[in-house]
């Protein structure tokens, strides 16, 4: 069976999406579907090109046995919503052109965001006389109504349409978390149509192997017997940061927990990097160490020395997309403190898996007190960290043939549906 997968983001980028549609795309490939990819020049998460490929209007690499066919697509230096829409447009555009220009395949997997993908889809599926996956990592409309991104109007009402159109027309819709999958069928699409395709566990995240050698807190001035709270990954709105800085200052304030102070580190890239630098400038914290998208032999060595994750959302975005980096952190077997509404998908893993605790968007001075309270009971990260094996679910030896199993389940039914209409076909091949 012939598949092209159509997203925005794919490898090398390190963080997000791309790991997963690149995973995909070599799985497939070695259980021998003949697999296109369609994409954008590398940017993500630092929002920039590399030198080699700006100004370039497309290229083709092959990656791991995959063809990957690259298009241009704006990338602006500041994000606004109007750039993140000229941003997503310039691709969906450009790749619609080269899409055209391949020959067709049995099924697209599109990736979402960009939303704008979809109705594309719409068009050159029908064209090409195929059908389409569209996988939804993130229900955008609904992210952007809720950070305030788009207020309500013209626009935010024509992303609704937008969506609407493409999951009546789209062969399935595939969610990564069942708050995702009850938000979709809430918008009227049959729940026989939407598949539930969580993100896996990476391969190259298996947790630390070797013993701390306390390397890392003495690279970066933490003491060794502080209690060290991390967050990495994604620096966006998405994940409303600043509340990191602001319990950290309500810790200083409190003198911590009496001989063991806490210590937070931030570390990553995305949009909202600078702004946590300059609050920092504005307000140092020596409590507080804001890092760089990190290397991984240094990222390794950071989670054998740290006492607890930090997971972060910002409100009202917590069933419209749910955060992988909790796979990776549980994985590494480490308790975790998820900032996050009561009803999302997160804080339900959270209950579900006794891994943690949950604190709500914006509550710096809970946030303060339940790392303290964790820096004051050893006993209780201990607790937590025993049952980080609820990840175990998360498998990409159970999830990616789940992937795959959907896909060919609506290629077997497009073919049957040519076959009841009259077209000529031969037998359907397994995957």
């Amino acid at each position: 069976m012939r598949v092209i997968i159509w997203g925005i983001n794919y490898s090398p980028e390190p963080t997000g999406i791309a790991p997963y549609t690149a995973e995909l795309a070599e799985y497939l490939t070695q259980r021998d579907w003949q697999v296109e990819v369609v994409t954008g020049f590398p940017y993500y998460p630092a929002w920039r090109k590399q030198p080699q490929d700006r100004g370039r209007l497309g290229r083709t690499d092959e990656i791991a046995g995959v063809t990957v066919h690259r298009c241009w697509q704006y990338v602006p230096r500041r994000l606004s919503t109007v750039q993140r829409v000229l941003h997503e447009l310039s691709f969906g555009l450009t790749s619609v052109w080269r899409l055209l220009r391949l020959r067709p395949a049995d099924l697209y997997v599109v990736i979402s965001p960009p939303l704008c993908l979809g109705p594309l889809a719409w068009a050159v599926t029908r064209l090409k006389r195929s059908r389409y996956l569209f996988h939804v990592q993130d229900l955008q409309p609904d992210s952007a109504a809720g950070l305030g991104m788009v207020r309500p109007g013209v626009f935010l009402r024509l992303l609704f349409a937008c969506e609407r159109f493409t999951y009546r027309h789209a062969a399935g819709v595939s969610v990564i978390s069942p708050g995702m999958a009850e938000a979709v069928t809430g918008k009227g699409v049959p729940p026989a149509k939407v598949f539930h395709l969580p993100n896996w566990l990476r391969p190259a995240a298996p947790g630390p192997a070797r013993p701390d050698d306390g390397s890392f807190r003495r690279r970066h001035g933490i003491p060794a017997e502080a209690l060290l709270a991390v967050y990495s990954g994604n620096l966006g709105r998405k994940q409303g940061l600043e509340v990191l800085l602001n319990a950290a200052n309500f810790l200083v304030d409190a003198g911590s927990v009496p001989g063991r102070p806490v210590y937070i580190v931030i570390a990553g890239d995305g949009a909202m990097r600078d702004v946590l630098a300059r609050r920092l400038e504005r307000l140092p914290l020596d409590n507080v160490r804001l890092l760089p998208l990190l290397a991984d032999e240094e990222y390794q060595a950071m989670l054998r020395t740290t006492d607890v994750a930090v997971v972060a959302q910002m409100p009202g975005t917590g069933n419209v997309c749910f955060p992988s980096k909790l796979l990776s952190v549980l994985a590494a077997g480490l308790p975790v403190v998820a900032v996050t509404d009561r009803s999302s998908g997160l804080a339900r893993a959270v209950e579900e898996g006794g891994f943690g605790r949950v604190v709500l968007p914006g509550d710096s001075r809970a946030l303060a007190a339940v790392l303290a309270e964790a820096a004051g009971q050893p006993a209780l990260c201990r607790q937590w960290a025993a049952h980080s094996t609820w990840v175990r679910q998360f498998s990409p030896d159970l999830l990616l043939p789940r992937f795959e199993e959907a896909m060919h389940e609506l290629v077997v039914s497009a073919r049957r549906e040519q076959n009841l209409s009259g077209a000529v076909e031969g037998p359907v091949p397994s995957p």
